[in-house]
């Protein structure tokens, strides 16, 4: 590992895997930054606090391993941020024994996920759930036994335990997000090329500011600037798909975004 870089742990999202990280891995690996890959795939109760415990236990075994104890970095994808804000902000908010650098979320449910609220919906979900079924989500599909998406509800004591913590002040946070810049149906046909809203009065609404999946109002905090993509038109007239949800953590935007992140002289400090 580069002596001006930090070990970067990856956490992938709801219905994925490790392997999503394959091209993220190789772009970290040519900038001589070593990644620690975590899954939750195989958790037998996959509910935010028990994959958070799993996820302490993971960052301490490789710090042995790696005889590392200094401060690293996180880059997370859509629920793996819910997953791992809930370990360092109220698992590990008091103490802060978790010593970490940066966090990177990409397309991230920091306010809650419009979509998980939008499978339970007892007018839209059914349907919805039927559209996305083999797209964004397995066959057979039933939220009310998700106990993930069921907590990462807007309204879920998840989330209300969250923002009663409240972010830490030694840690940097990062947003990448992604838009349907030229507002076509192709970069996510199922649905239109937009992303649905859930509003805090209950009310549903679309939106091209959004990944497909996650809407740029479920991503957006205070004292926290995303990086929005693309900032290149072209690219995305070439490849729409590569800028959804579920691309994101292989897309090469996303993965230069990243890195500069990683390897700038200013990367540590408060936003």
């Amino acid at each position: 590992m580069h002596d001006t870089t930090h070990p970067v742990l990856l956490i992938h999202g709801w219905n994925s895997h490790p392997g999503i990280w394959k091209r993220m891995i190789a772009g970290l690996e040519a900038a001589g930054i070593s990644a620690w890959n975590f899954g939750y795939v195989e958790n037998p109760d996959p509910h935010p606090v028990s994959v958070a415990e799993d996820l302490h236990d993971f960052i301490a075994d490789m710090r042995r391993k790696n005889r590392y104890h200094g401060e690293i970095d996180i880059i997370t994808h859509s629920m793996g941020t819910h997953i791992t804000r809930f370990l360092l902000e109220v698992q590990d908010g008091k103490e802060k024994a978790e010593r970490v650098r940066q966090f990177i979320g990409i397309g991230p449910p920091n306010n809650g996920s419009s979509m998980a609220e939008l499978f339970c919906d007892p007018v839209y979900g059914e349907e919805m759930i039927r559209l996305l079924e083999g797209i964004f989500v397995p066959p057979g599909y039933d939220p009310e036994d998700d106990s993930l998406v069921q907590e990462v509800r807007p309204g879920s004591a998840t989330m209300a335990t969250l923002r009663s913590a409240g972010l830490r002040d030694d840690i940097r946070y990062r947003c990448i997000l992604s838009r349907n810049i030229t507002r076509t149906e192709s970069f996510f046909p199922i649905l239109g090329g937009k992303t649905w809203i859930f509003g805090e009065d209950g009310s549903w609404n679309t939106t091209w500011d959004g990944d497909g999946v996650i809407p740029h109002s479920d991503s957006i905090m205070p004292g926290i600037q995303p990086e929005i993509i693309p900032q290149d038109s072209s690219l995305f007239q070439t490849c729409p798909h590569q800028f959804c949800h579920s691309g994101l953590p292989k897309n090469p935007e996303v993965i230069k975004c990243t890195i500069r992140y990683l390897t700038e002289k200013n990367g540590n400090g408060s936003f």
